[in-house]
């Protein structure tokens, strides 16, 4: 009767295992994490005021490029924190509920990035194919329009992930093969039959990545279709100038995505995708700044104009 008992209860609390248990990485790779999180926390805040201090930046790129850092400034946030602990603490525990509420913000986050991209790749196709129409067609209300989706798309995601996993008992174990409550590792030490969250999980994470890529390939299949009609070399270098960071950025994020949420089939399939993982979570965040800066006149000038009014 208690070993009946003790089936059928659930876990209150679980561990994370973190990246790696060998003690010689952990002070390096603490180290490492925390550079990344703080140039990923800098670099997006200071991309932020910079578009909104400046007016020369007010325009429906740079204002999908605001929502993008917004993004990863509070996705990082998410899950940053708790995974530099785990290099200090033996057993790096989280409540049900915290690893819930993680999880939760996670795909919210992660999903509401994957159509801001979208919309990005909709905004430099119209910006090339239609360049006498771009102001008459992304107008304010259709740029926060594009943004409400967005954030909404990513909200009916997160409570549909998060929704289901409540419907599973976790009572093998404890312990999760990852240093963030993510849907795959949660979904392998459940004593639960998993068959349904497996199912809504690669149709929403599939909706995500898989429809979302599509649409942008899409979108850059019409926009080489008119560059390929373009007469000067001048419009060539715009048109490729304009794309080059957003091509960069969502070949990241996307591919990094379908690579760690091919679903494991053995230990050693978790442990890669736990580690491809770091590519989305933690370099696409600190990368994108750099992207939309390095190269970006627009962004020096207010950065110059930035400075001059500070020292002044």
């Amino acid at each position: 009767k208690q070993m009946a008992t003790e089936n059928d209860s659930s876990v209150s609390e679980f561990i994370l295992m973190g990246l790696t248990d060998q003690p010689e990485l952990q002070l390096p790779l603490f180290a490492l994490f925390l550079m990344n999180y703080t140039a990923t926390m800098v670099g997006n805040l200071s991309l932020m005021s910079l578009i909104f201090l400046n007016s020369n930046l007010h325009t429906p790129m740079y204002f999908f490029i605001f929502n993008l850092s917004f993004i990863d400034f509070w996705y990082s946030f998410v899950f940053t924190p708790k995974m530099l602990m785990k290099f200090f603490l033996e057993k790096n525990t989280i409540s049900f509920k915290g690893c819930m509420t993680q999880l939760f913000f996670f795909c919210f986050f992660v999903n509401s990035e994957s159509y801001v991209l979208t919309a990005m790749a909709y905004d430099r196709y119209v910006a090339i194919c239609k360049p006498l129409l771009y102001k008459a067609i992304m107008l304010p209300r259709i740029c926060c329009l594009l943004m409400f989706m967005s954030y909404l798309m990513g909200f009916a995601s997160a409570m549909i992930l998060t929704g289901f996993m409540f419907r599973l008992n976790f009572c093998r174990s404890n312990i999760i093969n990852h240093y963030m409550c993510d849907i795959f590792p949660l979904l392998r030490i459940s004593c639960t039959n998993t068959y349904v969250n497996e199912l809504v999980s690669s149709a929403v994470v599939g909706t995500a990545i898989i429809l979302c890529s599509l649409l942008i390939l899409i979108s850059y299949a019409l926009i080489l279709f008119n560059i390929l009609h373009m007469s000067s070399g001048k419009g060539w270098s715009k048109a490729l100038g304009t794309c080059g960071s957003h091509i960069i950025t969502a070949s990241l994020f996307y591919g990094s995505g379908l690579l760690a949420y091919v679903k494991p089939s053995s230990a050693k399939t978790v442990g890669q995708g736990k580690f491809l993982t770091v590519f989305y979570t933690c370099l696409v965040p600190v990368l994108n700044p750099l992207i939309y800066s390095l190269q970006n006149k627009d962004v020096k000038i207010a950065v110059k104009k930035t400075l001059k009014r500070i020292t002044s």
